[in-house]
């Protein structure tokens, strides 16, 4: 199996920056809890407070599928069209 990592950017919508940044830190802990989660940490944007990003390494592109099926994420997708602007998540195969 090949390691994976993974950018996730939230964008929330005005003034709902500390609703989604409390949804997103709810994730944290049972994610790295996870069976194949070796990296999994929340940033904000300097520049654009209303930006988060996730940054992650996954054992493999099964662990990262079992990820999206857990209950906290779907919370978190469940909630984010109220409080984000624009998301995306970007999948990659680690080279070296």
């Amino acid at each position: 199996m090949s390691e994976v990592a993974v950018v996730a950017i939230f964008v929330a919508k005005p003034g709902k920056e500390e609703e989604l940044r409390e949804v997103l830190e709810a994730n944290v802990e049972p994610t790295r809890k996870e069976a194949g989660a070796l990296q999994y940490d929340l940033h904000r944007d300097l520049k654009e407070p209303r930006r988060f990003i996730f940054v992650e390494r996954w054992e493999s592109e099964a662990a990262l599928a079992k990820h999206g099926e857990t209950a906290h994420i779907q919370t978190l997708r469940a909630k984010s069209p109220d409080l984000c602007e624009h998301g995306e998540v970007r999948v990659a195969s680690k080279i070296l």
